[in-house]
């Protein structure tokens, strides 16, 4: 109980202001969550859920007393949807690991175009959709940019756990709004984290899509491999 309360109280100085020890753990804990998922490593969903987990104490700030008092509802509900969808893909994940006999979980891959529109209408509709919902509630305004958040990070999620490479470029999308909306509402350091994401992601883009080429060699010389009788070619990586 002590550690607890100590875990609920402690602040970080930070010049003349400060910042909630939750907050800060919340992002290293998403940090190496982002790091693992890079690698493709199955325990960066267990590591990710647990940031996510200090982080929803965060932003429930009138809830739990927090030193910031701004309640952003999309970016509580977003930590619920993250713990639930990345149950999934941990689950998704360690399947597809130990199909493969491979250290890395799943192989990236491209979208369909099909799928590239489906998620950019979910994207828009669904901020749509929630925006008159947290703003009933009295989220921190504006309200659309919390619930833009909300749904790219739900897509962005779900593309990771499918394997999809532009699941990088929606987290792109939810940090370029997500950075202002939090310096506004007072949460530094997880503005600074998204910020520091934004840079991250684009890398992340860079590294998946490598990936995606080089499995898609993989699978074109095996198919070419099992049509002429050859063995199959090695593909450096």
């Amino acid at each position: 109980m002590d550690f607890l309360r100590w875990l609920f109280e402690a602040q970080v100085p930070v010049g003349g202001s400060v910042l909630i020890l939750r907050e800060v753990l919340g992002n290293i804990f998403g940090l190496a969550g982002a790091l693992g998922g890079m690698r493709r490593k199955v325990w960066a969903w267990p590591v990710g859920m647990a940031g996510n987990i200090l982080l929803l104490t965060v932003f429930l700030g009138n809830v739990f007393g927090s030193a910031t008092p701004a309640t952003l509802w999309g970016q509580a509900g977003r930590q619920i949807m993250f713990i639930a969808v990345a149950a999934y893909g941990w689950h998704r994940w360690q399947q597809s690991r130990d199909a493969s006999g491979t250290s890395t979980a799943i192989a990236p891959r491209w979208a369909s175009n099909r799928t590239r529109i489906v998620l950019a209408f979910a994207l828009v509709a669904g901020t749509a959709a929630l925006t008159p919902l947290f703003d009933s509630l009295g989220s921190y305004p504006p309200v659309w940019a919390d619930a833009w958040t909300f749904m790219g990070s739900l897509l962005a999620t779900y593309g990771m756990a499918r394997g999809w490479t532009e699941f990088w470029l929606v987290w792109v999308a939810v940090d370029i709004v997500g950075v202002p909306l939090l310096f506004s509402a007072g949460y530094y350091a997880s503005a600074l984290m998204y910020l520091f994401y934004g840079f991250f992601t684009l890398l992340g883009f860079f590294v998946w899509w490598r990936a995606s080429t080089v499995q898609s060699l993989g699978d074109a010389g095996k198919s070419v491999s099992a049509e002429s009788g050859l063995p199959e070619p090695v593909v450096s990586k």
